[in-house]
């Protein structure tokens, strides 16, 4: 038998017991399907030997507009005083086909076209919203076709928002 398996946690607590040690390794980052696509491309034609991407797969940093919106949750600031925090939701949407789904859009005239004027969303990049996103079960689609109808987002629906944020 070999050393006992133990946590890493106990190493902050205690010593490693005398004549046993703990094999170092380095975790690899999680990588996205779409770096995969990049790297297998020809290079360039540009010869920098950066791999591009295949025809209809954007490159990995390609910024896209996400549907989004702001929210906050009562928390406590400096000198225990009541405070709200921010942070930024991403909208999902149900995919027949692909289950939940985020929505990527490479122009903002592109998601307004296809959710409406009155969409919030927030700049990103590509490839880090997919690896955001993929622990979760998530695909991103990219300038997905919507099927027309009501709008996620109505004017109305911001001014009673900023209203609500103010209080």
């Amino acid at each position: 038998m070999g050393a006992p398996t133990r946590s890493r946690l106990l190493d902050f607590a205690e010593p490693d017991p005398p004549g046993t040690s703990l094999p170092q390794q380095t975790p690899q980052p999680p990588r996205s399907a779409l770096r995969d696509f990049a790297e297998a491309a020809p290079p360039r034609a540009d010869t920098d030997g950066r791999p591009a991407p295949k025809p209809g797969i954007p490159a990995y940093h390609t910024p896209v507009c996400v549907p989004a919106h702001p929210r906050s949750v009562a928390g406590t600031g400096s000198h225990g005083r009541p405070a709200r925090v921010p942070f930024i939701v991403l909208e999902l949407f149900r995919h027949p086909a692909h289950g939940t789904v985020a929505f990527a859009f490479t122009s903002p005239a592109r998601l307004a076209a296809a959710l409406g004027e009155a969409q919030p969303w927030v700049a990103a990049s590509l490839g880090a919203l997919a690896e955001g996103v993929r622990d979760q079960g998530v695909t991103v689609l990219l300038d997905p076709q919507v099927a027309p109808g009501e709008p996620n987002w109505r004017p109305e629906d911001l001014a009673a928002y900023a209203r609500e944020v103010r209080r």
